[in-house]
């Protein structure tokens, strides 16, 4: 996991995917009873909270692909925080998920 971005409203985490193989190291697997009880993230995503609803909304597949490209669209022209925050608020409509179901 690393956080991207950090405000009194939103925070946003990018979590990369992570291969079977590697998943497991420094997991104790007396935890786990079979592999598909283990951890796998087979594909990298963002979670968005939008802090002021006290929601979440987790990107992946091809929303994650269109969020990287926002990202990176970002860092070749640097965003003022209301337009960060503006983009954000827009993601944030579709969260539907409360942060107490974490």
């Amino acid at each position: 996991m690393h956080m991207l971005y950090d405000s009194e409203s939103f925070s946003v985490t990018h979590l990369a995917a992570v291969e079977p193989d590697a998943a497991l190291t420094g997991l104790d697997l007396a935890a786990t009873d079979t592999p598909a009880e283990r951890p796998v993230l087979l594909r990298h995503g963002f979670e968005i909270v939008d802090k002021r609803s006290g929601k979440e909304l987790y990107l992946d597949g091809s929303w994650a692909e269109l969020f990287q490209q926002r990202i990176a669209a970002w860092q070749l022209n640097t965003p003022t925080e209301e337009e960060v925050e503006d983009t954000l608020a827009q993601y944030a409509e579709l969260a539907q998920t409360p942060l107490t179901l974490h």
